[in-house]
């Protein structure tokens, strides 16, 4: 009975430092991730910014004039919370992409792979830093999926270029779309990307054109199929292992 009792107490002490050191692991992960954007700041954080603020610039001067305000709000107020969703979300999409592609390619993700993690926390430790809102956690993990599936740079930056900032500017960013004719305006509600403006905009601005619950909800559904998918493709090591 002693000894049945000492196995279990040291199966359970081994549980418990297994799970410490997985949780070790991701916070050093995350560090890593972090680390890597802050010495890459004048893309990773200035490139967005001056991009953002070229924008309001520009449309806020030459649009701004002739559209003085959009649901009662300044049009120069308006569009803050799109530029802002939009910069998170390439932000999220582009540093994930490259993070991932990098790491495959000079196979430094077999050390986070042998690492004592679980598949979620290998996923998380890539998002924690780059996506900590809801609605760019997406496009974090889609940034993971593609260069998870990436052959070349060339690659990551076709999804960017060819899919996510068409699918932004079209997202609502410098307009509302009650003021599209049909059948844009109902095409934009196939946009994923408008509800994440949607729900960044009612969090600035108390507004936003469809109800909040719907552009949360349909966010929360789409993050977490994403995240799932990566969280998969990190089990099972697709395209990971050699």
């Amino acid at each position: 009975m002693e000894a049945g009792n000492a196995a279990v107490e040291f199966d359970a002490r081994r549980i418990s430092e297994i799970r410490r050191q997985s949780y070790r692991s991701m916070f050093w992960l995350a560090t890593r991730e972090c680390l890597r954007v802050s010495r890459l700041w004048s893309q990773t954080v200035m490139a967005p910014v001056i991009s953002s603020l070229l924008f309001v610039i520009v449309f806020g001067l030459a649009i701004g004039g002739r559209i003085k305000q959009v649901g009662g709000v300044d049009y120069q107020v308006f569009i803050l919370p799109g530029l802002v969703a939009m910069a998170m979300i390439t932000a999220s999409y582009s540093n994930n992409s490259s993070s991932i592609f990098q790491a495959r390619s000079d196979r430094y993700i077999d050390d986070v792979l042998a690492a004592p993690m679980s598949p979620w926390q290998m996923d998380v430790g890539l998002l924690l830093i780059l996506a900590a809102l809801l609605s760019i956690s997406m496009f974090a993990s889609l940034g993971v999926i593609v260069g998870i599936h990436a052959e070349t740079w060339d690659h990551n930056a076709f999804v960017q270029n060819l899919l996510i900032q068409p699918l932004a500017f079209l997202g609502g960013v410098f307009y509302s779309i009650t003021i599209l004719p049909s059948p844009w305006e109902q095409l934009s509600y196939a946009n994923p990307i408008f509800y994440m403006v949607e729900c960044v905009r009612w969090g600035f601005l108390g507004t936003s054109d469809v109800p909040v619950g719907l552009a949360f909800g349909i966010t929360a559904v789409l993050a977490a199929v994403t995240f799932s998918w990566t969280v998969s493709l990190f089990r099972t090591g697709r395209r990971l292992k050699p």
